[in-house]
């Protein structure tokens, strides 16, 4: 069963590594939107979304995130893979205060980013993340070209998601790595 797995996994990042090789976007397409949507699904039965979402007092912080952040870190189950995720709530806009999301979140969210670090094989250049943009209803979010933000975003480009965090300490991609135990690898 391990080598069946195995041969999934490694099928499933050949087959995003040849996407990328072929000009095809490394994100965006119905299989990424999929998976973006059982990962919302995840995050809403663990109170990281939806109605019942829980709080902690939000910290400053900056673009592309938001003026205001909350971050959770804790492992999800996607189609039987436990991975590392990690969630951000970006509030806005610029002057919002930490009082003003805590009395009213709803108001003040504009997005959650999410890194769920999916199996190994996936994305081995990038430390096997899968990258989300939601908007506060559970949404993908779309870049200008409209497609949906969910999958390897941006891979190969000097701006985005893989580039931005691919500058974070301890080859990690996660820039908070220093201040938890969140991530795995």
């Amino acid at each position: 069963m391990k080598k069946r797995i195995l041969s999934v996994a490694l099928l499933a990042g050949m087959g995003a590594s040849m996407a990328v090789s072929q000009g095809m976007p490394p994100f965006g397409s119905d299989e990424d939107a999929a998976y973006a949507a059982s990962l919302w699904q995840a995050m809403t039965a663990i109170n990281l979304a939806g109605d019942n979402q829980i709080h902690v007092a939000p910290y400053e912080g900056t673009d592309p995130h938001g003026m205001m952040l909350e971050t959770f870190f804790t492992a999800v189950t996607i189609d039987g893979y436990t991975g590392d995720l990690i969630v951000k709530r970006n509030y806005g806009p610029v002057g919002v205060s930490a009082e003003e999301v805590m009395s009213n979140p709803e108001d003040h969210l504009g997005a959650v980013t999410v890194m769920f670090r999916r199996e190994e094989g996936y994305d081995p250049d990038n430390q096997d993340w899968f990258w989300a943009k939601f908007l506060p209803d559970g949404t993908l979010d779309k870049n200008p070209k409209g497609m949906a933000l969910a999958g390897m975003i941006a891979k190969g480009a000097d701006v985005g998601c893989i580039a931005c965090h691919s500058g974070a300490g301890g080859d990690d991609y996660v820039f908070t790595a220093d201040n938890t135990a969140a991530t795995s690898r």
